[in-house]
């Protein structure tokens, strides 16, 4: 099975940044992609940004120009780089990874998730 561990989370103030890092482990064969969602407080979680193991990211209009996904696929890692971030932004931040266990078994895995805060 593989896990997922989300790390980096915290409080900042309004304008401030932080780097949120997931680091997968198990038997992976291929990652196709790696991406993250949030969840505020009653709202839906919903997805933040991706990256493809071809190197393609795609984020929500609401982080373009403010966040910024990388990957390091050989150390089964991924990023997320936050910057001027607002009080909307305040979630729960979820690490999916979608990939290959083996040539012939998928697996989509999830983080636990990592809280971030930022005050007015």
């Amino acid at each position: 099975q593989v896990q997922l561990v989300e790390s980096g989370g915290g409080l900042v103030q309004t304008g401030g940044s932080l780097r949120l890092s997931c680091v997968a482990s198990g038997r992976i064969f291929r990652f196709n992609a790696m991406s993250w969602y949030r969840q505020a407080p009653g709202k839906q979680r919903e997805s933040v940004a991706a990256i493809t193991s071809g190197g393609i990211s795609n984020y929500t209009d609401s982080v373009k120009g403010r966040f910024t996904i990388s990957g390091d696929f050989g150390k089964k890692t991924v990023y997320l780089q936050m910057n001027n971030l607002n009080p909307a932004d305040t979630a729960v931040y979820y690490c999916n990874a979608e990939g290959y266990t083996n040539y012939w078994k998928s697996f989509n895995s999830w983080g636990q998730g990592t809280q971030v805060t930022v005050s007015s």
